[in-house]
């Protein structure tokens, strides 16, 4: 390895992610990597619990990057509209800027740097994901050696740190308000972490009073989305959604997947930003 080169991992908490760093120690080992979580102040506290057991295993302290502004200061700038899928201020400002401003610095010292994403091969590959800097590469080890979600699923297990804990409940990382959650999570979030729930819809009713037209979850307020009656009504779609979802995958004795049902599956095909939810 060339002492002008640099390779780095971003890690969002995630599955895919985690997966991919314990991929890369255990067979590039040769590659001395840097580690990168960037936090937006306003993570799941299972997301903390699972690095620090990621750190463990790795062997090496996973870099911390921050905002030097939080969420609120950008929330105020952005009028006080919430981030959403058509805006999504939140992805650009917390994540990727943090990471522009580590890195960027490097690039211009003149290193190369390979940053390992971890695209599986059972995904489809996006252009937003090619780096725009000609001395950044972006490296896809998943889709390269054939890893798809089972598999992913295979190395996080035989390494011992298994799944992160809020795939209980959750199919995602990321902020505990994120827009692409599912009403089943935005139903689960409020039984398991209550206060980050009532911050939620505190910023939605903030952001509605000075005339945001998005609310968290697409075509209802929280407010809405947690009375009795549409939490019950919520709970019996996922239900019977996921019982369709069993029905139809074959089973495979050598490799059963059954627990690799997430969220996601249910509702189809997910939408995500790789930043936040990898």
């Amino acid at each position: 390895m060339s002492q002008y080169e640099k390779h780095v991992l971003g890690l969002s908490g995630g599955k895919d992610s985690a997966a991919l760093a314990v991929y890369m120690r255990q067979h590039y080992p040769e590659l001395d990597i840097d580690y990168f979580f960037t936090d937006t102040g306003k993570e799941l506290p299972e997301v903390y619990e699972f690095l620090g057991k990621l750190e463990g295993f790795l062997g090496k302290p996973i870099l911390r990057l921050n905002s030097n502004r939080g969420f609120d200061f950008w929330l105020k700038q952005y009028n006080n509209f919430l981030p959403s899928a058509q805006t999504r201020w939140c992805t650009r400002q917390l994540k990727l800027k943090p990471f522009e401003e580590w890195i960027n610095p490097i690039l211009d010292e003149g290193f190369t740097v390979y940053s390992y994403v971890a695209i599986r091969a059972d995904e489809p590959y996006r252009e937003g994901y090619n780096a725009k800097q000609k001395n950044l590469h972006v490296r896809l080890p998943f889709k390269e050696d054939g890893i798809d979600k089972p598999g992913v699923s295979e190395i996080l297990e035989s390494s011992g740190l298994g799944w992160p804990k809020y795939y209980e409940w959750r199919s995602r990382s990321g902020c505990t308000f994120c827009f692409y959650q599912q009403k089943i999570e935005w139903v689960r979030l409020q039984e398991r972490h209550p206060e980050s729930f009532e911050e939620a819809i505190a910023y939605e009713k903030d952001a509605l009073d000075h005339g945001s037209p998005f609310t968290w979850s697409q075509g209802e307020s929280l407010t809405e989305l947690i009375k009795p009656e549409r939490v019950e009504q919520i709970k019996a779609d996922y239900a019977k959604r996921l019982e369709r979802i069993k029905a139809k995958k074959a089973e495979n004795p050598l490799r059963p997947d059954d627990s690799l049902i997430d969220i996601d599956d249910v509702y189809g095909q997910p939408k995500f930003c790789v930043a936040c939810h990898k």
